[in-house]
């Protein structure tokens, strides 16, 4: 009966899937699977989060807010329908009330349901909507950086001592003097550009930091990262384990929602107090402990970037980047810079070819004649042994 009633399902027009619930995008991102439909409440999608709900290879994205708000041309949007994902918008909060994680669900149109119970309707995107959309959040860019600005001057007022003279920098373990650091933030190109930089990472051996969710990043390109800093809200436990040294990002006002976690897991962190992002904080740690050159992958530099975050804070980062200055080297896109115009297949069949015009002009001589004598003499005695032996 369950069989029969699954298969009218799946003959309904529509895309079909089981439904996981996450108000954070992020969060969500760690735990769905390919072919589920995610229920998210996101304004303003960033390129980050659609950038990983496409490699988690959802089949559809519901989200409770407005996904183009208006307040700046956010990208996530046109990311999503590019990779052919459906989106269904501002269908409100009451879809976390009517529906349970795992529950399957249907999206038609502009409307959710379960079963043939419609649970939510909303605004269906398509290129023609998001681009109005976007092409009104432009017209409104001005609003944007004068907020920007006023946030930059309240940041530089509020964490002066801190950029100027690094008051409120903890004492760490790890040993950064005279080194480079590598900071990893798992934002936009990070696999592509980490890639590209192995070499320097195999000659130079700088100090790996993970911020938050980069430090997973780097475990999974092959590397153990050496110093850990963030919130705590995305870096899995195992990664927490790894034996890296914990730095953990709390407010001004020294509360840390993450030290809880940290400890439970029988880490002991350090407590790094300040207003800014993550990002910052690590940047800030890496230039006060010494380090002779800070090399960022995945963080924000452009002011498109900054706004596209979404957060007041981003003005932390600008300022953070004045601080650091000339130490700061930014790996964003290093690898649509440079692409190796050698592919691998070339150099194998380069090596296999000089393995061959060896062996032949080795043949042809007369000390690879005596060598070819001598090795069928001990192929002929090998089979004489053979016959002999059966």
């Amino acid at each position: 009966m369950k069989l029969r009633k699954r298969r009218e399902t799946e003959q309904l027009p529509g895309t079909i899937g089981v439904a996981r619930l996450d108000r954070r995008t992020k969060r969500l991102t760690s735990r769905i699977r390919p072919g589920e439909i995610a229920v998210i409440d996101h304004v303003d999608i960033d390129r980050v989060s659609a950038d990983a709900l496409v490699t988690c290879k959802v089949a559809a994205v519901v989200n409770a807010a407005p996904s183009t708000s208006g307040r700046y041309p956010n990208l996530g949007p046109e990311i999503l329908l590019a990779a052919g994902i459906p989106l269904l918008d501002s269908v409100g909060d009451t879809v976390f009330g009517e529906l349970r994680d795992g529950d399957e669900v249907r999206l038609e149109g502009d409307t959710l349901y379960a079963g043939e119970t419609v649970i939510a309707v909303g605004a269906a995107q398509d290129a023609e909507s998001i681009s109005a959309a976007m092409a009104e959040a432009r017209a409104g860019l001005a609003a944007q950086l004068e907020a920007f600005a006023a946030n930059t001057m309240e940041y530089l007022l509020k964490e002066r001592d801190l950029l100027l003279d690094g008051v409120g920098v903890p004492e760490i373990r790890t040993q950064l003097e005279g080194r480079h650091a590598l900071i990893v933030v798992r934002g936009y190109d990070y696999r592509e550009d980490l890639r590209v930089l192995r070499p320097y990472i195999r000659e130079y051996r700088p100090i790996l930091i993970g911020v938050d969710g980069g430090a997973d990043a780097l475990v999974e390109a092959g590397y153990r990262p050496d110093l850990i800093v963030g919130d705590m809200d995305s870096v899995t436990d195992d990664v927490l384990r790894c034996g890296a040294e914990v730095v953990v990002h709390a407010y001004a006002d020294g509360h840390a929602p993450g030290l809880q976690r940290v400890q439970d897991l029988g880490i002991n962190a350090v407590v790094f107090p300040a207003a800014g992002t993550s990002e910052d904080v690590a940047m800030l740690l890496a230039d006060e402990s010494g380090a002779q050159l800070i090399v960022a992958v995945g963080t924000h530099a452009t002011l498109v970037e900054f706004l596209d975050k979404g957060r007041q804070g981003m003005a932390s980062t600008f300022l953070t980047r004045l601080r650091v200055g000339g130490k700061l080297v930014d790996a964003k896109g290093v690898s649509r810079l440079y692409r190796s115009r050698i592919s691998s297949w070339s150099l194998v069949a380069l090596v296999l070819a000089t393995l061959v015009t060896m062996a032949a002009a080795i043949y042809v001589s007369s000390v690879g004649q005596a060598y070819g004598d001598l090795v069928a003499d001990a192929f002929a005695s090998f089979l004489f042994w053979l016959r002999e032996l059966f």
